[in-house]
């Protein structure tokens, strides 16, 4: 498998790189800021998409398909939404190329130039909004559910595998309600399920919380998030739902006609999560090894490597072996039965290893003549001795053990990185030692929230959903201030 990757305590940065292309993930691409996903990273994301899609239908969503491209005009309709994107915005101004007459190869026909240009989706609010308007007349019509999975394209400068990418895959919720308090359940709501989503199925601990009003969404009126911290003490944010108040529907003028028959126009949310995940559930479990990953993620859940002189043994072993992969397929649980004659076992013990494949079944002459198998477990690198009739069970049991104790260690992880300070001494003292979330009070200005992102490089990752009234100061201002926020350094 080459050379070892590099540790994280030497250069975690160069470690996610190393990892993510090593573990056969994702590449760079011969477009600059655009990436390849490969199969098994993207089977990765299908089970990521599956888990979150079931949610969306359980909570009464639907499934539409909306353009890739934008008229320009559409985004200068919300002047909030247009000033977030305009700096990262992808335009189309021609549509035709033709050979150039010297024969130097092709160029943009000068002469094909649009009317109006159009822009590579960043986030489809614009083109959904103007499509709502036709869709809803009535409050029968309500509320309109919708959700869409798509590529979205935002010029990033300084990109990286899965994190920051120029175009990067996602779902995005788009829902219109008839009253204020319905739309502030639904971003409420769907805040509470990428919760769920994170913590049961990535087992990647989560804090839920409010954004400040200058890490709001581009033109919503509240956004609500979830904030992870990877292992270097830095946070993620790994999902955010925004209540839009009216401004959408006033920019695109839809409205419905109450039980009354007055018109009014409709509230709105939009809420999403993206292959940014799959950054954040690299950097959350692995270790220096490869890849750790959740069982009800991981691509391949079981692997039995065979270890064998000569094709009658295998052949024995395949005998012993095939029953028993039909029996873990019949519960569900995806098998490899890696019998290549290509590599040796040592080589598919570390390619599994690498890429975090949570059990690993071996089996020679030796368990062949006793009856047993070797199971070991990636979480925590133990092997252990298991009889044939046991098997069965013990995988089942490391399915649900895994998955609890990755999200164990996740969460004492970041519950040794919360720090309460009352000082800025302190404050920079932690922000630039031992890292995490730092929980302070904040007079609630953005002249303070910046002078400590200027100075610090920290921002404020959340307001937490349940955080307690307390009385308290600002340490810059010296205000009073009645909670406490939490700051962190971020990706």
């Amino acid at each position: 498998m080459g050379k070892k990757l590099t540790k994280r305590s030497e250069d975690y940065s160069k470690w996610y790189n190393e990892l993510v292309v090593k573990a056969d993930l994702a590449e760079n691409s011969g477009v600059r800021g655009c990436m390849v996903i490969k199969p098994y990273g993207y089977a990765i994301w299908e089970k990521m998409q599956a888990a979150l899609d079931k949610k969306f239908k359980e909570t009464g969503h639907e499934n539409a398909y909306f353009p890739l491209f934008i008229p320009k005009s559409y985004l200068s309709k919300e002047a909030s939404h247009v000033e977030g994107f305009a700096k990262e915005c992808a335009v189309v101004t021609h549509y035709r190329l033709k050979n150039a007459e010297d024969g130097s190869g092709v160029i943009v026909d000068p002469d094909a130039k649009l009317e109006e240009e159009l822009i590579v989706r960043p986030t489809s609010e614009t083109i959904i909004w103007d499509t709502y308007r036709k869709w809803i007349q009535s409050y029968r019509d309500l509320p309109l559910l919708i959700n869409q999975w798509a590529n979205v394209v935002r010029w990033e400068m300084r990109t990286r595998l899965f994190l920051r990418t120029a175009e990067f895959l996602w779902q995005e919720g788009h829902t219109a309600h008839a009253t204020e308090r319905e739309a502030i359940e639904e971003a409420e709501q769907m805040m509470h399920v990428y919760a769920d989503f994170a913590e049961n199925h990535m087992a990647m601990p989560v804090i839920k919380g409010l954004k400040t009003e200058s890490e709001r969404f581009a033109g919503a009126v509240e956004t609500y998030c979830i904030e992870a911290l990877m292992q270097d003490g830095k946070a993620l944010q790994a999902g955010t739902s925004h209540f839009l108040g009216q401004n959408f529907a006033k920019a695109f003028d839809v409205k419905f006609a109450n039980k009354e028959g007055k018109k009014e126009h409709v509230w709105a949310t939009s809420w999403g999560v993206s292959t940014r995940l799959m950054g954040a559930l690299i950097m959350t479990h692995s270790d220096d090894n490869g890849l750790v990953l959740p069982p009800m993620l991981a691509p391949i859940q079981v692997v039995i490597v065979p270890i064998y002189k000569g094709l009658d043994q295998l052949d024995a072993i395949s005998e012993k072996i095939n029953p028993l992969v039909k029996e873990l397929r019949a519960k569900g649980i995806t098998v490899k039965y890696d019998n290549r004659d290509t590599h040796k076992p040592g080589f598919k013990f570390n390619e599994y290893e690498l890429k975090g494949v949570p059990v690993r079944i071996a089996i020679g002459q030796r368990d062949l003549e006793n009856g047993t198998y070797e199971v070991a477990r990636r979480d925590t690198l133990e092997k252990v001795t298991v009889p044939a009739e046991d098997v069965i069970s013990k995988i089942e049991f490391l399915m649900e053990d895994i998955q609890r104790n990755i999200h164990a260690k996740a969460l004492s992880h970041r519950e040794s990185h919360i720090t309460e300070v009352d000082t800025y001494e302190e404050f920079k003292e932690v922000i630039n030692g031992k890292g995490g979330f730092v929980s302070v009070h904040w007079d609630g200005t953005i002249e303070t929230e910046d002078k400590i992102k200027e100075e610090t490089k920290a921002t404020i990752r959340c307001i937490p959903i349940d955080v307690k009234e307390e009385n308290g100061v600002d340490m810059i201002s010296g205000k009073p201030s009645k909670r406490r926020v939490l700051f962190a350094k971020a990706y």
